[in-house]
């Protein structure tokens, strides 16, 4: 059973909230990094009734920090590799500022970790599970901090779900290949993707987006929510116009169902990765699953974007600009 450890996250909301009177939160990165973040800051901001929640790209929350950031905000940041320049200034605004830093990063030891106040070091190369643990450290702490500032009844759902959603990604993962392989073969020829999601899996559109496609891909693509397709972009969908579509298992598949009968109606060309054909809900409950889907489409798309690499002959890692000149 793959699981993550979750006291270490009770631990750090606890030494946090014992030096700290807790109002803000707020979650800082850059990239996939930031994107991970948000299935924490959806999960906290929609569930809690006192704080204030809020997302940041790193140099954002730099250049332009909020009038409420410092010491009683929570500020949680993340950085796979630990030494993103930007998140790791973001670090040291957090802390000049008087803020409680927690750093999640893949590499301990790394510039990220220098001066915060806690450190979670996550998984990565075991598996297709462990591509998520960043996600799951994320979540653990958003849940703490619900539970231990104001208590909710739904933590105990998402803790019940946080044990059991690694073992069903890692499933889910390794059942996709069919799947992927065929989504590879029907989209390598295309020039750009649009990708869309809602609730707590829009950022996976946009990361999927924004990295997967635009940056390791070099196809053009652009991220939708599904609440917002109607209201600009399914103006561009007609016949063969490629989609990717990551529909929830929760509270918001009802946006999602929508837009795909839409692109369907108009015999747009259409992949879906779907949380619910992997059992979601059957597995960490109705409600969880409204917070958890993006773990599952998280893992899986690992395996599509792995697939069309290899159809298009374009490696996952291969860059033009990044680690080849200074910008």
């Amino acid at each position: 059973m793959y699981e993550i450890d979750l006291s270490k996250p009770k631990q750090i909301v606890a030494d946090v909230l014992a030096g700290h009177d807790i109002d803000s939160v707020a979650f800082v990165g850059c990239g996939a990094s930031m994107s991970e973040l948000y299935p924490a800051k959806y999960f906290l901001a929609n569930n809690t009734k006192t704080l204030n929640v809020q997302l940041f790209t790193a140099n954002e929350f730099n250049y332009d920090t909020p009038a409420w950031v410092g010491p009683n905000t929570f500020v949680i940041t993340c950085s796979l590799g630990g030494g993103t320049p930007e998140t790791v200034a973001a670090n040291k605004c957090a802390k000049a500022l008087g803020a409680p830093v927690t750093a999640i990063t893949h590499v301990a030891g790394s510039a990220l970790t220098e001066g915060v106040d806690h450190v979670i070091v996550h998984g990565f190369e075991a598996n297709y599970a462990a591509k998520v643990e960043k996600m799951g450290y994320a979540m653990a702490l958003a849940l703490e901090v619900l539970q231990q500032v104001e208590g909710s009844d739904l933590c105990d759902d998402m803790v019940a779900g946080l044990t059991k959603v690694y073992d069903l990604c890692e499933e889910a993962a390794q059942h996709s290949g069919r799947a992927a392989a065929e989504f590879a073969q029907a989209f390598k020829d295309d020039q750009g993707i649009y990708v869309m999601g809602s609730g707590a899996s829009a950022k996976v559109a946009y990361s999927t987006s924004m990295f997967l496609f635009s940056e390791m891909q070099w196809l053009d693509s652009a991220a939708y929510n599904t609440g917002e397709y109607f209201h600009g972009p399914f103006e561009l969908t007609e016949r063969d116009k490629p989609y990717l579509l990551f529909m929830a298992d929760g509270a918001t598949r009802a946006m999602d169902a929508r837009a795909l009968t839409f692109m369907q109606r108009f015999d747009a060309k259409v992949a879906v990765i779907d949380a619910k054909d992997f059992g979601l809900s059957g597995v960490v409950g109705a409600k969880a699953a409204t917070y958890l889907s993006p773990f599952v489409h998280t893992a899986v798309m690992r395996v599509f974007a792995e697939q069309i690499a290899e159809a298009r002959q374009h490696p996952l890692t291969v860059r033009r600009y990044m680690w080849k000149l200074e910008y």
